[in-house]
């Protein structure tokens, strides 16, 4: 028997346990010293050209709504009232990703009792990991949404396994949570509605969990929509969905031969006719994003993409229109267009954009995180007054901003994605299923996830490091349990054997 497995509660067994004890005491003191360390070297939060900056106009100016959720600027306008330096902010959010990692992690040593070996493993692989020090370190949803992404992803485990009303209603804040930071949570309800309908639990308190993520995240959406409604005349929850399907779409129709382009609706010439002229007159390696392989964003952001010179020509008459008015105006149409050439090229769309992207989603570019700040050495008016820096440049004690100990991440990915579709047909071999349904449950609730997750992944946007950290460790922790398991089989036979020997 295992040293902890006699506590029956998780609290018992997080507190009164020695060895779980042991490992957050030294885990706590271990994260801090490697804080100061990289602070030491890396004085200043990292900046995304244009992401973060929008994320400190928006709390600047305390938008209600904006290119992005406005999640992150509410956090980051809460922050300001206590604190000016970013240092409180980026050690907030990354003590924050090690809190849920640690939720999980012992959430999974309560439900499994793995072996005291490879719980000590993936403590180490969790707490010296290089990742979390530079991804909090970004002005950016990045790592709060990696949280919030584990704490959900925990409670749908406890779901499955001893749920209460309580769980439930922690869960439903969760996935509101998440809905306000990063619109790639649009998913999580539907796989949480998959786990509320398998799990154990009465009827009454299933309907209250339902309801609760029901009315937040109905009252997120149509607070959202109306706002753009008072904006632009149009109700809609998110105007970058449209911008960001009609970017893909252009990807895979610029490989289209002008001899085999179709005519469009007549509401979308005048577009067509200005994406056709730009695709046919620029030159590929001008649209080539160094970080983004075959697929990328340069048709939502280059200021000379035809989306951009469309959308100055539509509104050029209406000087009441801010750029965000701009931007939600356009992205009913491009949404429409884009659905359009989708449907009319639908296997260059697939050869030219969905699987490149498949590719990606397999070995994910290191992008924005391959280099400190994404060479972002300055930064703007507003960043350099919102955290009381002293002049607009930032620095480094590293002459070279490129982050080298990160390269090795995206093979990382492949193989434990990989590792994951073995382990995964060793388990059902041994008869996991009949075996151990409790990680049958829990190995169903992943698989689900990461199917769903690559979908919508490869569908949605190009894909990145950064968007995949969340699924990569639960990917790890998974191949672990399943591991074990596969060894407790493995022992099992091996003493079956010896005793009819």
């Amino acid at each position: 028997m295992l040293e902890d497995e006699s506590f029956s509660s998780f609290r018992r067994f997080v507190f009164k346990s020695r060895f779980n004890k042991t490992i957050v005491i030294f885990s706590f003191v271990a994260i801090i010293f490697q804080f100061c360390i990289f602070k030491y070297y890396y004085p200043h939060a990292s900046y995304i050209n244009g992401d973060s900056f929008v994320y400190l106009q928006m709390a600047y100016f305390n938008f209600k709504v904006g290119v992005y959720p406005i999640g992150y600027p509410r956090i980051l306008r809460f922050f300001s009232l206590f604190f000016t330096s970013e240092t409180f902010l980026i050690l907030f959010q990354y003590i924050f990703i090690y809190i849920s990692l640690f939720c999980f992690l012992l959430s999974i040593f309560f439900f499994y009792r793995i072996r005291k070996v490879l719980r000590i493993l993936l403590v180490l692989i969790a707490v010296f990991n290089p990742v979390f020090l530079y991804l909090a370190n970004y002005i950016s949803t990045d790592s709060v949404f990696v949280s919030l992404s584990i704490c959900w992803f925990t409670s749908l485990i406890w779901i499955l396994h001893r749920s209460s009303i309580k769980v439930f209603l922690l869960h439903a804040v969760l996935v509101f949570l998440t809905f306000t930071i990063r619109y790639n949570a649009l998913y999580y309800p539907i796989i949480s509605l998959v786990v509320f309908f398998l799990c154990k639990e009465r009827l009454f308190v299933k309907i209250i969990g339902v309801s609760t993520m029901g009315v937040l995240i109905g009252l997120f959406i149509a607070f959202t929509g109306f706002q753009y409604k008072s904006l632009t005349g149009i109700f809609q929850f998110s105007p970058f969905s449209g911008w960001q399907m009609a970017n893909n779409a252009l990807s895979a129709y610029r490989y289209v031969d002008s001899v085999d382009r179709k005519e469009v609706p007549q509401k979308f010439r005048l577009l067509d006719q200005d994406v056709r002229r730009y695709l046919d007159t620029t030159p590929y390696f001008k649209l080539m994003d160094p970080y983004g392989m075959d697929v990328n964003a340069t048709y939502m952001w280059s200021p000379v993409s035809p989306l951009r010179i469309y959308m100055k020509k539509v509104v050029t008459d209406d000087s009441s229109l801010t750029k965000i008015r701009e931007w939600a105006y356009m992205a009913p149409l491009y949404k429409e267009y884009a659905t359009v050439l989708m449907r009319n090229y639908p296997k260059q769309f697939v050869r030219s954009y969905l699987w490149p992207n498949f590719v990606k989603y397999y070995v994910p570019p290191v992008e924005f995180l391959e280099t400190y700040g994404f060479n972002a050495d300055t930064v703007d008016q507003i960043t350099e007054v919102w955290f009381g820096y002293k002049e607009n440049k930032l620095t480094s004690r590293f002459k070279d901003k490129n982050v080298y100990i990160l390269s090795y991440y995206p093979i990382i990915c492949g193989v434990f994605n990989a590792v994951y579709v073995m382990m995964s047909f060793s388990f059902f071999v041994l008869g996991g299923v009949k075996l151990n349904r409790g990680l049958f449950r829990t190995w169903g609730l992943f698989t689900v996830f990461w199917v769903v997750n690559l979908l919508f992944s490869v569908f949605a946007s190009p894909i990145a490091l950064r968007f995949q950290i969340f699924p990569l460790i639960l990917c790890v922790a998974l191949n672990f349990i399943l591991f074990d398991f596969m060894l407790t089989v493995y022992k099992a036979e091996t003493k079956s054997n010896l005793a009819v020997n």
